[in-house]
Order: structure tokens, then sequence, then C-alpha cells
């Protein structure tokens, strides 16, 4: 569905990310780095629906948010944030309120073209190939994809799960969404999740980039810290158990422990 592309380098040490987006089954966090962070937004029950989601470049409203390189996410109580670094698929962002989940891409976009029709429809066929159905609806972003896709992908007999595709076309961005859990179906359940999206600020910056490569996303500071901290004593622990050398390089594509922050 997306070509894949290699950005370049980042900086503080951080390895660059391959930028193939997630097809249409769930993306699954196993094999893969994960850095969670708890939100926080003191006297609030969640982000405010406003206008976005919103370019940089834009005058938007002045809420707490986390800054993840390419996608700044507004924080509040009873969200948790992810960020998923997974060698075959890339980067996305996963929030899970309640029981349900959502994955967040962007990606670089022409200038002046949309591309969420074009890529709706390759969803759609990808979702068909998989022995999946779908059927596109309105939803609060527009056209979406309402789909039922293989419990494990490509195999149609481990059953069928729903999913929910939105997207976004920016000003040469395009924002993807993956919904799962209740917020699939249930209105109620996807409206503070929906809410996130409309806060969310994309930042594609002013490098050239062919459409449809991945945007970076990247950890913040501190919890890029706290993981290196993390990642550098388990391997003085391996070392020291016979195993690799401590002091080897940060493979971010090596499952670690998880660092988590309450706001």
């Amino acid at each position: 569905m997306f070509g894949r592309r290699r950005s370049g380098s980042s900086s503080r040490g951080e390895q660059a990310l391959p930028a193939e987006a997630p097809g249409p089954e769930l993306a699954d966090d196993h094999d893969s780095s994960a850095v969670s962070q708890g939100l926080g937004r003191d006297g609030a029950d969640g982000p405010v629906l406003g206008g976005g989601p919103w370019d940089s470049g834009d005058s938007y409203p002045e809420i707490p948010r986390v800054d993840l390189g390419s996608l700044v996410i507004p924080v509040a109580p009873d969200y948790d944030v992810q960020i998923v670094f997974a060698e075959q698929q890339g980067a996305w962002v996963t929030v899970r309120h309640g029981g349900s989940e959502l994955q967040l891409q962007a990606f670089a976009a022409p200038k002046r073209d949309a591309i969420w029709d074009d890529v709706r429809t390759e969803i759609a066929t990808e979702i068909a190939g998989a022995g999946g159905s779908s059927e596109e609806r309105e939803g609060p972003f527009g056209a979406e994809l309402q789909a039922r896709v293989p419990a494990q992908p490509g195999m149609p007999a481990s059953g069928f799960i729903p999913v929910r595709f939105v997207g976004v076309d920016g000003p040469r961005w395009f924002l993807r969404g993956l919904f799962s859990g209740p917020a699939t179906t249930d209105p109620a359940a996807a409206a503070p999740l929906e809410a996130l999206i409309r806060e969310i600020v994309v930042v594609r910056g002013e490098h050239p980039m062919p459409p449809r490569d991945l945007l970076e996303l990247r950890l913040p500071p501190e919890a890029a810290q706290a993981l290196a901290e993390q990642q550098a004593a388990a391997a003085q622990q391996s070392g020291q158990q016979g195993g690799q050398e401590p002091g080897g390089p940060f493979n971010p594509f090596e499952r670690g422990p998880e660092f988590t922050e309450t706001r």
C-alpha cells in the first residue's frame, strides 16, 4: 500500500526508522520496542473537541501535548500513549482509552493533491485480498472504511475482527488512524479518541520528501534517555552473564524494558 523508504538519521543517537506503513491487519507489538507514557491533564476529563487535526503552522489551542516528532499528541487522564518501533512495519503511535485502541501514522503528501481517496481504495483492495470485507461510510472526518479483517493476518479461518480506518488530508501531509475495540462500532467509545485526533498537531517539516514517505517519530528526550539507560543496564547485565559485551550499539528494534511516566 505504501512503498518502503528510509528516512535520514535522527539526532541524539536515535536510529532511523524504516518508513513502511502497516497493512490493513492490526499491527502487532511483538518483536518491537515500545515506550509507554501515561497521560495526565489536571482538572480535565479529556481533550476538547477542536477543529483539527492541526498543522504545525496553524494557530491551534495551547493545551498539554507530548512532542513525538511528526505527531504532537494531546495528553489527558485515562489515555495511554505508546510509540511502537517495528523493524518490518515502521513506527506508529498507539493511543489506548478504555478498551479501545487507536493507531496513528503521518505521511508526506503532495502539495496540492489529496491522497486519502486512493489510499482508502488500496486498503479496501488489500482487505478483500486477505479474505476480509469492508464498506465505505461517512464519519466525523469524512469518508472512512468500516472493515472486518482476519484475526490472524492472512488466515480467514482464524475468524474476523472489526476495525475502522479514518484519514485526514492536510497541507503536504496525510494522517491515518486505525480504530480497534469498542470504538470501531460504538460512537460513545469512539468519541474520546476522535476528540484526541482533533487536537493532534502534525509537524511536516520543510525538507522535501516523496509522497507517502512515513514522517519520523521520536521519543521525548527524557523518555529516550531513560530507555537508553535501561538498555545499557540490560546490556551490562547480559555481559556479566556471558552474553554480549556491554556498551554495544543501542538497537531500538530489540525489545527492551518499557518506560512509563505518569503526569
